[in-house]
């Protein structure tokens, strides 16, 4: 049962209008996908479908994350969840798309800084297949000096920056971390722990406390979806578990991920799974997980 009682900020979800804007992934030739086959989401997904998905949660804000609008105009979809803000008043704070190596970066960031529910930025880096496959430094990735070079911009605008990357590429984003002590990065996500066998988990929580040991850095509790497998307090809970131990509860933030998260489990079983795996945790750490640490990051209205 949804716990009523506990007011929870969505710090990741995505709203979008098929034939407003344009989604290339959604409306144009499928893409590879993490969760397979995606087909479910190609639909218009607005205010009332995410109302009617979180029933009794009481969700009292929510953080929309960039849905990979046409990248040809990344300020676009700023612009037009403004509008839906003004007519339904969700969501409450944005993450906007942007191209750190694009000559347009400080322009793209300059645009996305005028409208007041901007808060961050993401671009999810160049990623290698597996870790086996990790390259140093590659291009697109966040050790190469093109990719920086617009990065360097987000703090002259006071953004943050979204980050989603599988967890062999986080010893990079550590270093970035180190290098840009101004900029507030959060891991979308968990860090995909996609790989549930021993060798992966240990894999994943090495790279995670590497993460997690830069100050500069938060992490979302989301994304957790595994394939054929049902999303359940027992198969999730030593991941969420670890990750609030080694982030702390107030560098955590719950989500939901929706609706691409649907293709995996339904919005009740993820925040009734989560308050399950958290229920013996501080009443303090609960709340900053499920409303204040992003609350406090994303300022949302």
């Amino acid at each position: 049962m949804a716990d009523d009682t506990l007011p929870i900020i969505d710090a990741h979800h995505h709203f979008w209008e098929l034939g407003h804007g344009h989604y290339p992934w959604l409306e144009g030739e499928a893409v590879a996908f993490r969760y397979g086959d995606y087909g479910a989401l190609r639909r218009s997904y607005l205010v009332d479908d995410f109302r009617r998905d979180h029933g009794d949660h009481t969700i009292v804000k929510s953080v929309h994350m960039e849905a990979e609008w046409n990248p040809r105009d990344p300020v676009g979809e700023t612009r037009w969840l403004h509008e839906l803000h003004d007519r339904t008043g969700w969501p409450h704070a944005l993450v906007g798309q942007v191209w750190f190596d694009r000559d347009d970066a400080a322009e793209v960031l300059a645009g996305h800084a005028a409208f007041p529910l901007i808060r961050s930025v993401r671009q999810k880096p160049k990623a290698a297949p597996s870790p086996e496959a990790f390259v140093a430094a590659a291009p697109g990735s966040m050790a190469d000096p093109v990719f920086r070079a617009g990065y360097r911009y987000l703090a002259r605008y006071g953004l943050h920056y979204d980050l989603q990357t599988p967890w062999w590429h986080l010893g990079e984003a550590a270093a970035l971390a180190r290098n840009f002590p101004d900029t507030l990065i959060i891991l979308n996500h968990t860090g995909l722990p996609s790989d549930r066998s021993p060798d992966g988990l240990a894999g994943w929580r090495d790279a995670m406390a590497a993460f997690a040991a830069e100050p500069n850095t938060v992490v979302k509790i989301s994304g957790l979806g595994v394939p054929g497998e049902p999303w359940t307090p027992d198969l999730q809970g030593q991941i969420v578990l670890h990750t609030i131990a080694l982030f702390g509860a107030d560098r955590c933030m719950a989500a939901s991920n929706f609706p691409v998260d649907s293709l995996c489990a339904s919005y009740d079983a993820i925040f009734t799974g989560l308050q399950t795996i958290t229920a013996a945790l501080p009443a303090e750490d609960r709340r900053a997980l499920f409303h204040d640490t992003a609350m406090r990051v994303y300022r949302p209205v």
